[in-house]
């Protein structure tokens, strides 16, 4: 399978723009798939700005609306984060627990099914529109999806990337953004194509529980036919 054509003058909306114009904003369809997919999870405004790439005064905001509504109910908990501090001469990380006040997803909510069937269950992100968020990373060989994009929870990977001169920095912000939309960090496996086929073909575990298990190939220029099957 060869990389994606995209016409320059065509404009894709995703499916995040078009829930966007539905529930009010692109934040608030990202929050809420943040909370459903962490359901017994409580987040603070700081975490929620993260995960979900919005800004702190965009979180507040809609954090509101979403109380309002009954989908999420206020929460005081203990946040555990690491810290680097400094021992003499060096940095060191040190376990910090503190309290702090968040949201956590309401198990009362009457929409709960609804709301899951229409933000987790509808597929975000078309084979096209996941080819061509990687399409400035450099040469991409072969890019398979697993795990969250095929609801398989017990898959080790949700993204295996393969190419030559790969822009490491494009990759971990495409990632990021990813995970935005989605709603859940994404397990995921980078290799210059030189190493991926030394270490397929030695039968590295991490590799072969991706290409002997249930994936999607979103692009391979041949790589995968070096690849020698399951000996298993």
């Amino acid at each position: 399978m060869g990389f994606f054509y995209f016409p320059s003058s065509t404009i894709i909306p995703s499916m995040v723009e078009k829930l966007g114009q539905l529930f009010g904003s692109e934040a608030k369809v990202k929050i809420m798939r943040l909370f459903l997919l962490n359901q017994t999870q409580p987040f603070d405004v700081a975490d929620i700005s993260l995960r979900a790439r919005v800004t702190q005064a965009s979180c507040r905001s809609e954090m509101r609306d979403l109380v309002k509504a009954g989908f999420v109910k206020q929460k005081n908990y203990v946040k555990h984060t690491e810290v680097m501090r400094k021992r003499g001469r060096k940095k060191v990380a040190v376990h910090v627990a503190k309290k702090t006040g968040g949201w956590i997803f309401d198990e009362g909510f009457e929409y709960r099914e609804a709301l899951q069937n229409l933000l987790l269950d509808t597929e975000f992100l078309t084979p096209n529109d996941l080819a061509k968020r990687f399409k400035r990373a450099g040469k991409i060989k072969l890019l398979l999806a697993a795990g969250v994009f095929r609801k398989e929870e017990d898959s080790r990977l949700d993204i295996l990337l393969v190419g030559d001169n790969l822009k490491r920095g494009v990759v971990e912000k495409t990632i990021r953004v990813l995970e935005a939309e989605i709603g859940k960090e994404l397990a995921y496996a980078v290799f210059e194509t030189p190493e991926f086929l030394y270490r397929a073909n030695m039968y590295d575990k991490l590799i072969r529980d991706v290409i002997d298990f249930p994936h999607d190939q979103i692009i391979d220029q041949g790589v995968l036919s070096q690849v020698p099957k399951n000996i298993a």
